[in-house]
């Protein structure tokens, strides 16, 4: 007996949706920065990453200030921070990308990457939104604006971060330091693989 299409077509469906899932590794993904410039996520092997999804008016915005402070102390060590700005949490990010680049570096003085508007949760979630929850410890919808991701020098999500924990907390920098040191000589050479802010 044949299968009705439209369960044919749900098949289909579900796995083109679940295929970023199943990507080899982060280092496959490719980014649009806020200026919407294509960024392949290849350019930053061998650094720790931190992916921060981010609003400009929430009660975390102020995070901004800790994350900054941390990509001041840390990134001539390896340590790349990359905010995604996201209006899928009460409405606190719904400026265009030029609005939330402008917002960000005169009233925080960002400067380390961000890139371009996406959804990080619900049925259009950012295919790297999607991998990084599977392949992290807890595999639950983000929550709210400014959880944190940590990402390991060989491209492994290692820690989920919730929102009220600040990136400078003691915790998160001990854990940053460790996977800075880890095969640390072995990834120096790629060190100027990629340098940016905001502006790009």
């Amino acid at each position: 007996m044949k299968r009705p299409v439209k369960f044919i077509i749900t098949v289909l469906f579900l796995f083109f949706a679940g295929n970023s899932v199943f990507a080899e590794n982060i280092y496959k993904f490719k980014l649009k920065s806020i200026s919407g410039k294509t960024i392949p996520l290849s350019l930053l092997k061998g650094k720790v990453i931190l992916i921060v999804n981010v609003a400009s008016y929430c009660g975390f915005t102020y995070q901004y200030n800790s994350l900054q402070k941390l990509y001041n102390k840390y990134r001539k060590k390896g340590l790349v921070i990359l905010g995604f700005p996201s209006n899928d949490f009460g409405n606190e990010e719904p400026g265009s990308n030029t609005d939330i680049r402008k917002f960000s570096h005169i009233q925080y003085r960002v400067e380390f990457p961000l890139m371009s508007k996406v959804r990080v949760k619900g049925k259009h979630i950012h295919p790297l939104y999607r991998y990084l929850i599977h392949h992290s410890r807890f595999k639950s919808d983000i929550r709210w604006n400014f959880e944190k991701f940590l990402i390991d020098r060989k491209g492994n999500v290692v820690a989920r971060i919730p929102s009220p924990i600040e990136p400078d907390s003691t915790k998160v920098v001990s854990l940053v330091e460790s996977l800075l040191k880890q095969d640390e000589s072995n990834y120096s050479s790629l060190s100027g693989n990629y340098r940016s802010s905001n502006k790009d």
